[in-house]
């Protein structure tokens, strides 16, 4: 793996990891909520699932566009999906979260 890559890697952990689940304020990644990163260029794909299968929605739903939002912050992503899983709400949450605009994108 190249330095870049690293670099980037390193970048994601980072901001995944001052993401918090904002109903017990604890880290997705101290959660181990992330379950799979999948960097291709300048693409990222995240699967992740939530706290419990019928975690409040509007939590999910924060989560997964915080998720969504801070990445795209990163220099060298231009495009980020999310796979949320194991949740009554996961399909509502993908499709509001994947046709949400990109910053980067006019």
């Amino acid at each position: 793996m190249s330095q870049a890559s690293q670099d980037l890697r390193r970048q994601i952990f980072d901001e995944l990891t001052k993401i918090v689940d904002p109903e017990i304020n604890v880290s997705i990644m101290e959660l181990e909520l992330v379950d799979n990163i999948d960097i291709a260029g300048s693409e990222v794909k995240i699967d992740l699932h939530l706290t419990s299968p019928f975690c409040p929605a509007i939590f999910g739903f924060k989560i997964a566009q915080d998720v969504h939002d801070s990445l795209l912050k990163i220099d060298g992503i231009n495009d980020v999906k999310l796979n949320v899983s194991n949740h009554f709400m996961a399909e509502a949450i993908n499709n509001q979260v994947n046709s949400s605009k990109n910053p980067k994108k006019p």
